[in-house]
């Protein structure tokens, strides 16, 4: 299969909120917390993911966070969640709020044309 021939990739937008456990505990304990009861089981159980992790709280009083995350297929992307639900991080430190998933320029794939896109000058 070529590169053009292969799935394209699923993008997830988990819209969170923090919860309170999570903020009575110190900027330490959270990134502790984060690497050994979230991260390690995601590490441990997914493969083909990959996250960036954006503050809204700035802006906004609903969701806090949003976490994106690219998984490299569907399957992967439901490991990703099967691996979420079973840490403290899905419902004691963070409330799903929503989650948005899909692929990019599905469309144009779609359609068979170009995707719209702006360009940086």
């Amino acid at each position: 299969m070529s590169a053009e021939e292969t799935a394209p990739p699923v993008t997830a937008f988990l819209l969170i909120k923090t919860m309170p456990e999570w903020l009575a505990m110190t900027p330490e304990e959270r990134v502790h917390a984060f690497g050994t009861e979230v991260m390690s089981v995601v590490k441990a159980r997914t493969t083909g993911v990959r996250s960036r992790f954006y503050d809204t709280e700035f802006y906004s009083t609903r969701v806090t966070d949003v976490w994106v995350w690219e998984a490299d297929d569907h399957e992967a992307y439901q490991l990703l969640i099967d691996a979420l639900r079973e840490t403290p991080f899905w419902d004691r430190y963070f409330e799903v709020v929503d989650l948005l998933v899909g692929t990019e320029n599905g469309y144009a794939r779609t359609y068979n044309v170009d995707p719209v896109a702006t360009v940086s000058t």
